[in-house]
C-alpha cells in the first residue's frame, strides 16, 4: 500500500490560494493577516489535516507554547487532596482554550527544586504557575533570575507585591466568615486547626479567625489553636490534642475540609454530637464536606476558577498582552450544612 504524504506548508498554501509565509503567519498566531486569509488558510489546514512541525515553530516563534504547572508538596498530597484537583482542572482547560499544553511538576525538597530550576530555566516551558509554596522557596529567584514568566497560586509570604503576579482566595474573609457564624449560633469555646504558618493561607484563615473573635469580645486562648497542615492526619492529631487541652470546647473551625472531616471523626469517637455538643465548619466546600457524617457547613472556595485565573493570567504575559504584576483575589462564602 502506497503511504500518504503528510501534509505540508505549502500544499496548505496551495490548497488556500496564498503565500507560504502567510500560512506560517496563521499558524502562529500573527494578527497581521485578514479575516477573510485566516479562514481560508484554516479551512485548508482541517482538509488536509496539517499537523504543524512544532520544533520548527519554535525555533521561529521562541515559544515552546508549554507551562508548567509546579507543585511545592508531595505526590501524596497532590493526588489525595481535593484542592489541588481543582486547580488542576481550571489550569488544564484554560491552557488548552488558549493553545498551550501543561506540564505538571512536583517538588518538595531542595534538592528537587534545584533540578526543577534548571529544568524550568532550560527553554523547556514559555512560563511557570507556582503553587503551595512555602517561606524561602528558591524557585521564584531562579526564574526570575532566568526571566522566565511565572504567577503563584497563592500570595507568597515575604515577597514585595510590586514584584510578583499571583492569584489567590480571600483567606482571611473566609476565616472570618466561619468563625462569625460560630459566633452567631452561640458558641464561645471556638477551637482552631490552622494550615501551616509558612504559607499565606495558613496564617490569613488563622488572622480571620482571630479577628471574629475578636470582634466578638472572646478573649483569645492559644489552648484552643492547634497548628496543623490542612492533611487529614493534622487533623485527626489536632481534635485530640484540643480535646485533651481543652475539653470544654464547643466549637472547631478547621482550616480545610480533610482537618474538618478527621475532627468529626475524632469527636465522635469521643462520644461528643456535632453539632448539640460541638460544632464544626471546614474549608473548601469539596465533595468531602458534602458527604461527611453529618454534611459540613465549609467555606467555599472556587479552586477551579482559581486555577483559570492563574492560566489567563500567565498566558497574557506570555503572549504580550500584559506587562505588569497582576494581582486576583477571588472571594469566599459559607456553605451552611448540618454541621454548624
Amino acid at each position: 500500500m502506497e503511504r500518504r504524504q503528510r501534509p505540508t506548508l505549502e500544499m496548505v498554501a496551495a490548497r488556500a490560494g496564498v503565500g507560504r509565509g502567510t500560512v506560517s503567519r496563521v499558524i502562529n498566531g500573527s494578527e497581521q493577516v485578514s479575516p477573510a486569509t485566516r479562514e481560508a488558510v484554516q479551512l485548508a489546514v482541517r482538509e488536509l489535516g496539517y499537523v504543524p512541525n512544532r520544533a520548527a515553530r519554535t525555533l521561529v516563534t521562541r515559544r515552546t507554547d508549554t507551562v508548567a504547572l509546579v507543585v511545592s508538596e508531595t505526590n501524596e498530597r497532590l493526588f489525595s487532596e481535593p484542592f489541588y484537583a481543582g486547580i488542576v482542572r481550571g489550569v488544564g482547560g484554560a491552557l488548552s482554550e488558549r493553545g498551550f499544553q501543561l506540564l505538571l511538576a512536583m517538588g518538595r525538597s531542595g534538592p528537587e527544586h534545584e533540578r526543577l530550576g534548571d529544568y524550568l530555566t532550560g527553554q523547556h516551558v514559555d512560563g511557570v504557575l507556582l503553587l503551595s509554596l512555602h517561606r524561602n522557596d528558591p524557585l521564584p529567584g531562579v526564574l526570575a533570575a532566568a526571566g522566565v514568566p511565572f504567577v503563584y497560586g497563592g500570595r507568597p509570604l515575604g515577597v514585595a507585591e510590586d514584584q510578583m503576579s499571583y492569584v489567590d482566595i480571600d483567606n482571611f474573609g473566609g476565616g472570618r466568615t466561619a468563625t462569625q457564624r460560630l459566633v452567631q449560633i452561640g458558641r464561645r469555646r471556638i477551637a482552631t486547626i490552622t494550615g501551616p504558618q509558612d504559607m499565606v493561607a495558613g496564617v490569613e484563615r488563622l488572622q480571620g479567625y482571630r479577628e471574629a473573635l475578636a470582634e466578638a469580645g472572646i478573649p483569645e486562648d492559644e489552648e484552643l489553636v492547634y497548628y496543623g497542615d490542612f492533611s487529614y492526619d493534622s487533623g485527626a492529631a489536632g481534635i485530640q490534642a484540643l480535646l485533651d487541652a481543652a475539653p470544654d470546647l464547643d466549637a472547631i473551625f478547621a482550616a480545610s475540609d480533610l482537618m474538618g472531616l478527621a475532627a468529626l471523626r475524632g469527636l465522635r469517637l469521643a462520644g461528643r454530637e456535632v453539632p448539640d455538643d460541638v460544632a464544626v465548619i471546614g474549608y473548601d466546600d469539596s465533595d468531602v464536606s458534602m458527604h461527611a457524617e453529618p454534611p459540613m457547613t465549609t467555606v467555599n472556595q472556587s479552586t477551579e476558577l482559581m486555577g483559570r485565573e492563574m492560566a489567563r493570567v500567565l498566558v497574557d504575559r506570555i503572549t504580550g498582552h500584559r506587562d505588569t504584576p497582576a494581582r486576583v483575589v477571588l472571594d469566599t462564602h459559607l456553605v451552611v450544612r448540618e454541621s454548624a
